[in-house]
């Protein structure tokens, strides 16, 4: 059983990886299109280190993503750092006058949602805590 949590965790983290065009109005007027690889995410091409920390239930990516907890797959919590005074699209940062240290990403088909954090704390994956976050930094969408 552990063997398979660790494979569904690796295909996860290697789901998220390659290039990815923006298709929410957000992401179109922030980040434009990004880049993930193992171990950087490329926005608005600058690049930044990323590390994943963790893989995320399927019930805890419905609490941050319009997910069905019952047929959602599982997503990753990374860790980073986007400095506030980072600019992107139209002068836009990714979390105002905070910096940016979490990003949890959750794969479906050919569709990438991604959420950006700031704390230094991680956020917690509950639909009570996500609703009332100060850390949640706003949720973009991307596709092949």
């Amino acid at each position: 059983m552990l063997i398979l949590a660790y494979a569904l965790h690796l295909v996860a983290q290697s789901q998220g990886r390659g290039y990815w065009q923006a298709a929410s109005n957000t992401a179109a007027s922030i980040t434009g299109d990004i880049s993930i690889s193992e171990a950087k995410i490329t926005i608005d091409f600058k690049g930044f280190p990323l590390a994943p920390i963790r893989s995320l239930k399927p019930a805890e990516v419905s609490a941050v993503f319009d997910a069905d907890a019952n047929t959602a797959g599982p997503g990753t919590l990374y860790r980073l750092k986007v400095s506030a005074e980072q600019r992107f699209l139209h002068k836009a940062t990714l979390c105002g006058m905070q910096d940016t240290q979490w990003m949890a990403a959750y794969v479906v088909g050919k569709s990438l949602q991604v959420a950006f954090f700031s704390g230094e704390e991680a956020p917690e994956f509950t639909f009570d805590a996500i609703a009332h976050s100060p850390n949640l930094c706003g949720t973009y969408s991307y596709v092949r």
